[in-house]
């Protein structure tokens, strides 16, 4: 390998070891093929061997019980009973409509459920 010593004017000699240590690396570089260069800047060439088997394992001893876990924690809590929805209280900040929405009749909310969502002027069964 060739060794590239850069001078500057200014100081009239050779300012920097280190630009020349890099402008001979990087020349060093160019002359090679690019598989050579792959293989030489990769970090990952080695040790994977097992990793299909190990996200296969974590697949089956951990996702899958993991999502198991949470659809019977679900299904428990879903037949817990029916909680009673709170007493509607009138705020006057709450439920201001400066105009009328543009669906339905216009006092509605987009995804309005009757049982839990109260119009400005209480829930509608009451």
């Amino acid at each position: 390998m060739a060794t590239f010593y850069f001078r500057f004017r200014r100081g009239g000699g050779l300012r920097s070891k280190m630009a020349a240590a890099a402008g001979s690396r990087v020349f060093g570089l160019l002359g090679r093929s690019r598989l050579q260069l792959s293989r030489c800047m990769s970090s990952g060439a080695h040790g994977e061997e097992g990793s299909a088997r190990m996200w296969k394992a974590l697949t089956y001893f951990v996702a899958l019980p993991g999502v198991g876990v949470s659809m019977l924690n679900v299904f428990l809590k879903s037949h817990h009973g029916e909680e009673e929805r709170p007493e509607f209280v009138a705020y006057p900040h709450l439920r201001i409509r400066s105009k009328p929405f543009p669906w339905g009749d216009g006092n509605h909310t987009l995804f309005h459920n009757p049982h839990v969502n109260p119009l400005p002027t209480g829930y509608e069964d009451e």
